[in-house]
């Protein structure tokens, strides 16, 4: 029986590449190993048949940033056991290649309640994580905000500018109604337990909150519970 060989010199070999060439192709999920895409550079090789994809490119894996519809009632930090393959949502138009490395080491950024459900930011990218966690209090996020209850007198104008939060006055923000039992929140640096607490400064309970949109990357209409890539070149 012949001795195993690392995938990754089987390729450069049969090929005619580097090795450090062979070892993009197969991170980047370009090959197979009878049939099966392998995407590790070690992976054991005797006799089996390697294939190369007619439009492989051998070029870096770009590390993956995932949005994700988080429902109501999870925490923040538990957010990342959703993001599998099979939540993957039908209509990600992202074109980004699913790999097994996406999985792994994911970060949840973008403070959100427990009991709020929306848009969830979750990365492997130094870059995007800097930018978020930088830049927190500068990113304009929308929420709807569904309530109960009867408005103060000018409680809309309150909303919008003169409350406080925690012993700090809040800035000016936006507020509107979407409808009879909804309320639109345009906010930076909005704090946890914030929205709740402004609603019941002016008379109002709120049943349901649900993050929209951070910055430019908006939530659209992906199912609850399942998650798509951030398009490479889009920004928040």
């Amino acid at each position: 029986m012949s001795e195993p060989v690392r995938l990754d010199k089987c390729l450069a070999e049969l090929i005619g590449c580097s090795r450090a060439q062979a070892q993009q192709y197969i991170e980047g999920g370009w090959v197979r190993v009878d049939g099966k895409v392998v995407e590790e550079p070690q992976a054991p090789i005797v006799a089996q048949r390697v294939e190369l994809a007619p439009d492989a490119r051998a070029e870096p894996a770009e590390p993956a940033t995932m949005l994700l519809h988080k429902p109501a009632g999870m925490p923040l930090n538990d957010s990342a056991r959703l993001v599998v393959p099979v939540n993957h949502t039908q209509g990600d138009v992202s074109e980004v290649r699913l790999l097994k490395r996406h999985f792994q080491h994911l970060a949840p950024l973008m403070a959100l309640d427990a009991d709020a459900s929306g848009l969830v930011v979750l990365t492997q990218d130094p870059r995007v994580r800097r930018r978020l966690n930088e830049d927190y209090a500068q990113l304009e996020q929308e929420f709807v905000v569904e309530i109960s209850g009867q408005l103060a007198p000018y409680g809309l104008k309150k909303l919008a500018h003169g409350l406080s939060y925690r012993g700090r006055p809040l800035p000016p923000c936006k507020v509107s109604w979407q409808n009879e039992t909804r309320l639109r929140f345009a906010v930076k640096n909005v704090q946890p337990g914030q929205l709740r607490h402004v609603c019941a400064e002016v008379g109002l309970e709120v049943i349901s909150t649900r993050r929209l949109r951070i910055g430019r990357i908006a939530l659209s209409k992906m199912p609850v519970g399942e998650w798509r890539y951030l398009p490479v070149g889009e920004r928040f």
